[in-house]
């Protein structure tokens, strides 16, 4: 009978804990993406995603000042020609384009300043090595905020040749084919029934 109880407690406590792991789980994955309701996009570089192959992906902070956190959170940004560097042991993002917030006045910043970015220094030697290789540069694809803080999301990148460009356009156009095709049978096959 103490064996039977014993067992059942057991069992009871491994699935509370696989269920919070569960629970644990859904929550990384939710934090941060856009199923996140404090999730805001701010811009995203579109074209780097055209231009460069995106090898890695990481999510940092950014040091920000006051009238620059205020210029983004009214939709205010340019990454096209920005990209970031480690120096001294430290991440930078370089050229990115905050314009001024209109009512900070004397408080304002200078728009295309170099702005600092936060990661571990585990990470920061990782992006280090990985830049090391030829035509390997750290590129932003997203500022955006979450949970009130402004995130940058950062691609370790290696850049396209022309008939690169080309193939993978004409790959994005075979699978947009392919998804139209497929659309239009499942909508006939709702139609018959």
């Amino acid at each position: 009978m103490a064996n039977a109880i014993i067992l059942t407690m057991a069992a009871a406590a491994a699935d509370t804990a696989e269920a919070v792991a569960a629970m644990a789980k859904k929550k990384q994955e939710k934090k941060g993406t856009p199923e996140d309701p404090t999730f805001r996009n701010v811009t995203e570089n579109r074209r780097a995603r055209h231009d460069f192959d995106i090898t890695a992906q990481l999510e940092c902070g950014i040091v920000l000042w006051g009238s620059e956190v205020k210029s983004l959170r009214t939709g205010h940004c340019n990454i096209s020609e920005s990209y970031a560097r480690v120096k001294n042991g430290e991440l930078w993002l370089i050229n990115c384009d905050i314009p001024e917030y209109d009512k900070a006045h004397q408080f304002n910043h200078q728009p295309r300043r170099t702005r600092k970015l936060l990661v571990h220094q585990r990470e920061l030697k990782k992006l280090d090595k990985a830049t090391q290789s030829p035509g390997t540069t750290l590129i932003p694809l997203q500022i955006y905020f979450t949970r009130g803080y402004a995130k940058v999301k950062l691609g370790v990148c290696v850049g396209r040749q022309k008939h690169d460009k080309r193939q993978a356009l004409k790959d994005a156009e075979a699978k947009r084919d392919i998804r139209t095709i497929m659309n239009n049978r499942s909508q006939r096959g709702n139609r018959k029934n």
